[in-house]
């Protein structure tokens, strides 16, 4: 046994520890992180049982500067944040300009969202961030570009290289380009369509693909992606009805991150879920509908949050991740800022995480 403010990065744990939780906190054989050092000290743990033969191979604890560490990832928050309006800006002008008629110059495109996608991709916590600049009136602009980024950081969780999830990417950010064929009037309307204008809306995939069919600079199999993003696996898609075998893993990728950014987005005609509440909606309403491996891939990318990361609940209280239970990635064990008190979102079921705190 070991005393945690003796214990030394790497060095090996011999069981599992568990602490009034009925999942291991940290497993057998998990050599020792600064997070796992949080999260001992969290739970008011003295000691743990260390293998003998691992003590010899760890580093000294303090080893970095955590105040440093925090003041340049907030820096690089706020430069994600200084782009992405300027992108935002220039994308707004070019869909404003499809409108007009004008043809879609992927040049530009790439210029503006491909810094973002690197960023993105780098550090997905910023997709947190994407939510919170979207208004109601700028809607579809905010919506183009936050889906083509989602859809690259999930198809890069899914292993996919870099520039095929970069295209992934660029496929989604065009996926409603066709939107700017639809008349203004159905498409910022604050009440709820009729049927007919509703018709007209599921147009817009058509409308799309006849848009991005001739660009040489996307692959085929994303212009099909793009034609495809609102199918679904069981048939109740638009705007072929295509299903199962009929509708491509990259059309699903496109359909999950759309439906995410659309569910946590504030529209005239309804409020904003929070990031975990969409999660929990997509995996029980989307069902059968939605790929389950997209699905788990954009769950991973949004739960799995590193011990003491900032969070903020929505009854406004700051708190701190402390484990995450992979059976309910959306409600870890956090600890609250405010008393320290612990408290398992699991059990809570009136209480979920609004935010992540990225400054």
């Amino acid at each position: 046994m070991v005393k945690v403010n003796n214990i030394e990065l790497g060095a090996v744990i011999a069981k599992d520890i568990y602490a009034n939780t009925s999942y291991p906190i940290i497993k057998k054989n998990t050599p020792i992180s600064y997070e796992h050092l949080h999260i001992l000290k969290a739970f008011n743990i003295k000691e743990v049982p260390v293998l003998d033969e691992s003590i010899r191979q760890s580093v000294p604890y303090k080893t970095i500067d955590l105040n440093e560490h925090d003041i340049f990832q907030e820096n690089k928050m706020n430069q994600f944040g200084r782009k992405y309006l300027e992108s935002f800006e220039q994308f707004k002008k070019e869909f404003n300009s499809w409108e007009a008629g004008s043809k879609i110059d992927i040049r530009k495109l790439r210029e503006m969202v491909i810094p973002l996608m690197e960023k993105v991709l780098e550090n997905r916590f910023y997709i947190f961030d994407l939510l919170k600049y979207s208004r109601p009136d700028d809607y579809i602009y905010h919506h183009c570009i936050a889906t083509g980024l989602i859809a690259a950081a999930i198809s890069n969780k899914l292993g996919v290289d870099w520039g095929y999830s970069i295209q992934m990417g660029i496929a989604g950010t065009l996926a409603d380009c066709g939107m700017s064929k639809i008349i203004k009037s159905i498409r910022n309307k604050k009440d709820l369509l009729t049927d007919a204008e509703l018709q007209e809306i599921r147009k817009h995939p058509i409308y799309s693909y006849s848009m991005i069919k001739d660009l040489p600079a996307l692959k085929p199999e994303m212009k099909i992606a793009i034609f495809q993003h609102h199918e679904r696996l069981d048939g109740s898609g638009y705007p072929s009805g295509a299903k199962m075998g009929n509708v491509l893993k990259l059309s699903q990728i496109i359909a999950v991150a759309d439906t995410f950014h659309a569910m946590a987005s504030d529209r005239f005609y309804r409020p904003k879920k929070t990031p975990f509440e969409v999660i929990e909606t997509i995996k029980e309403t989307e069902f059968g509908k939605l790929d389950v491996q997209v699905v788990n891939a954009m769950i991973d990318l949004l739960t799995d949050l590193p011990i003491g990361t900032k969070v903020e609940l929505t009854n406004l209280e700051k708190a701190e991740v402390l484990y995450i239970n992979r059976f309910c990635p959306t409600r870890p064990i956090v600890r609250l800022l405010k008393n320290r008190e612990i408290v398992d979102l699991s059990k809570q079921k009136s209480l979920t995480i609004s935010d992540i705190v990225t400054d």
